[in-house]
């Protein structure tokens, strides 16, 4: 077994950045990540915890397994210029001041991402979760209760009649297969985001907030933001006092230009929080 100091760049806080990031693959309690990863073939079981120096210490099998955490948590991913650029944002700078270490947990596959934006269109958050968890645990070995996080060849041996049987409507079960038998979406994190994002898109129930959702926690990039997550369209509707079409709220994130993803994740925290104020530039 071996223990590993890591330091991230920038800020972070493993606290606030795993909350919530509990799933078929991973237990997030008390500050500790407890999560399995596929490493040559086996399960590898890996735990991270920070000190109060801020150092994350993980204990894994492997240097892989080591390597895995890091990405997942985005320790080398310094955000440091948003932070510094956002921190008076009259919109989001008191929930960057506030939760200035959070950064979003990352699944261990894209296909996993992919899994969980489809599972996430259109019913209940919560709901998405079950799905997610009752596919991942039908179609993946586990490890001390913990299953391995899906691959394109574990998904593509599925039919989308068993997925429907699993909860995930025909139209998406559909989509995930045909993605999964036609594209290596792991080679997705060895292109651009625009290449990633433009490949996905071509697959009809592929839209801009489920790319948002596989560029920030399959491929680990910063741009994309959660365009119509329904979060944002319930903040924007608040702020405008009327309906809103889900394609509206780009216009919440667009001044954040490269930062727009990591923007929907401070936002959707800062609802939680009430730490988000509405600018009198957007309410009409």
């Amino acid at each position: 077994m071996i223990e590993a100091s890591l330091r991230a760049r920038g800020p972070y806080s493993l606290r606030l950045s795993t909350r919530h990031g509990s799933d078929a693959t991973r237990v997030a309690a008390r500050g500790v990540l407890r999560a399995v990863y596929e490493v040559g073939g086996r399960l590898a079981i890996a735990e991270a915890r920070q000190l109060a120096n801020g150092v994350v210490v993980v204990r894994a099998p492997s240097e892989e397994a080591v390597e895995r955490v890091r990405f997942t948590l985005g320790l080398d991913d310094d955000h440091s210029e948003f932070v510094q650029r956002f921190a008076r944002d009259p919109f989001l700078g008191a929930t960057v001041r506030r939760l200035k270490g959070l950064r979003p947990l990352r699944c261990a596959t894209v296909t996993q991402a992919l899994l969980r934006a489809l599972c996430g269109q259109l019913i209940t958050a919560r709901r998405a979760r079950e799905i997610e968890r009752r596919v991942v645990r039908a179609s993946t070995p586990s490890l001390d209760g913990l299953h391995a996080a899906p691959t394109p060849a574990v998904m593509g041996r599925f039919s989308p009649a068993e997925l429907r049987a699993l909860g995930l409507g025909g139209p998406r079960a559909s989509a995930l297969v045909r993605l999964c038998r036609s594209l290596d979406l792991e080679r997705l994190r060895e292109v651009s985001t625009d290449a990633a994002a433009a490949r996905l898109v071509r697959e009809a129930r592929i839209g801009p907030w489920s790319v948002g959702v596989v560029c920030l926690e399959g491929l680990g990039r910063y741009e994309r933001g959660l365009v119509g997550d329904l979060g944002l369209i319930k903040l924007l509707a608040r702020m405008r006092g009327r309906r809103v079409e889900g394609w509206e709220t780009a216009e919440l994130l667009e001044p954040y230009g490269e930062w727009a993803g990591l923007a929907s994740v401070y936002m959707l925290a800062g609802l939680g929080q009430g730490t988000i104020d509405v600018p009198g530039r957007l309410a009409a």
